[in-house]
């Protein structure tokens, strides 16, 4: 069974336009997640802009080593970061519900 865990960002305000002198290489280490099969998908929540999600395949520890490295997280973008275990009912890459 696939271990999930959820990042879950609290951004500052004006974050949308803070973010841009670092967005490059923030979406350069989402990028290179996704290369190594850990990250199933992230983005920003809107209306307003105040959160972000970013799923994590794998152990705890991907996801709190992601936030850490992250240049939003390192440049005050991001007023509170935490990690949640996800329980997934329904994945399609396996069919099969979760009991």
């Amino acid at each position: 069974m696939t271990t999930y865990h959820v990042l879950i960002y609290h951004t500052v305000d004006g974050y949308v336009e803070r973010r841009k002198p670092y967005r490059s290489d923030h979406l350069r280490l989402v990028e290179l997640a996704s290369e190594r099969d850990e990250i199933v998908m992230a983005g920003a929540l809107d209306e307003p802009a105040d959160s972000a999600l970013l799923v994590f395949r794998g152990d705890r520890s991907i996801a709190e080593n992601f936030a850490k490295q992250d240049p939003y997280v390192q440049n005050g973008l991001i007023e509170s970061w935490e990690v949640r275990p996800w329980r997934v009912v329904i994945d399609p890459t396996n069919p099969t519900p979760k009991k």
